[in-house]
């Protein structure tokens, strides 16, 4: 089924974007560390990705995350997929493979925000036999596959996009990707590849929060002008306010004879600006005093209100 704008409901996804933000939160202040900048940044956009603008399939109810099943192996051993917690793929529905899987954290709450994950699986979180990893992998609620490292699912998008084409299946396929993956070569070699297939079905949203793990993106390795290059690739492009539900969904519902790129410029502090006391260390957050913890209590009873 085609999706339109008018199919999304925006201020559900506002709700939902709101809420991943704080169970994230939440999770850190138990913790004593979490990817605090990814759910800042990227909670419009996963809100937007689950909350209707793909066609994903339905859930009865919340799916409870399987154990840890051991080492896969040859012949289909202890092969699973966290893709279940996207329904049951068909050959009209949208895929969705999560690239930067270390926005694990943040996946597993926009599962619980909309019925996908159940209540409570967070307990499991980077546990000894758990799926509910800190790194995803391809049994992790809300994975598809394992990405390796950054850049590498976008590949693994064109092959799934060719292989539905030859089923005759007409749902797209989308990644979510970091901008960070765009300082890899792999990255642009796919696009490449999606344009000389002219894999109409293939789409990526990014998180361009223009920051990492080393520093602000302009001091590692500028990759700007983004769009530009992109396009140049062959790509139709949309440049868009990653927080801006309405400039998201308009763009991830649009028709297009080309692989689409939706480029989501965002704020790693949105929602939480305590953050920005750190800058430019942003990538993850560990508390640093019994002072700092208090302010970011202090910050989470202001964001339940």
């Amino acid at each position: 089924m085609a999706i339109t704008r008018d199919d999304v409901d925006i201020q559900k996804i506002e709700s939902i974007a709101t809420g991943i933000r704080r169970r994230v939160l939440e999770h850190t202040l138990k913790n004593n560390g979490g990817y605090m900048s990814q759910a800042c940044s990227a909670a419009e956009i996963l809100g937007s990705v689950y909350g209707g603008m793909l066609d994903l399939g339905v859930l009865a109810n919340p799916m409870q995350p399987s154990p840890f099943m051991g080492t896969p192996g040859i012949g289909g051993v202890n092969r699973t997929t966290g893709g279940i917690f996207h329904g049951e793929p068909s050959a009209n529905r949208d895929r969705f493979i999560v690239s930067p899987a270390h926005y694990a954290l943040v996946v597993y709450t926009a599962l619980i925000e909309t019925g996908r994950l159940a209540e409570g699986a967070l307990d499991q979180f980077n546990k000894d036999g758990s799926t509910v990893e800190m790194i995803g992998a391809e049994h992790s609620p809300g994975f598809e596959s394992t990405t390796g490292s950054l850049s590498q699912a976008l590949s693994q998008g064109i092959g799934l996009s060719l292989a539905r084409r030859m089923k005759g299946e007409t749902g797209r396929n989308w990644v979510f990707m970091s901008d960070g993956e765009f300082q890899e070569g792999q990255t642009w070699e796919a696009l490449q590849v999606a344009t000389h297939y002219k894999l109409d079905t293939l789409r990526i949203i990014v998180d361009v929060n223009q920051t990492q793990c080393d520093g602000p993106m302009e001091d590692v390795l500028s990759i700007e002008p983004l769009a530009d290059k992109v396009r140049a690739f062959g790509w139709d492009v949309h440049h868009v306010d990653g927080h801006d539900i309405d400039q998201i969904v308009s763009a991830g519902t649009k028709a297009s004879s080309k692989p689409l790129a939706i480029l989501c410029y965002t704020d790693p502090a949105r929602g939480l600006p305590i953050l920005n006391e750190r800058y430019p260390v942003l990538h993850y957050l560990r508390f640093k005093s019994e002072q700092e913890r208090n302010q970011y209590e202090a910050a989470y009873e202001e964001m339940t209100k």
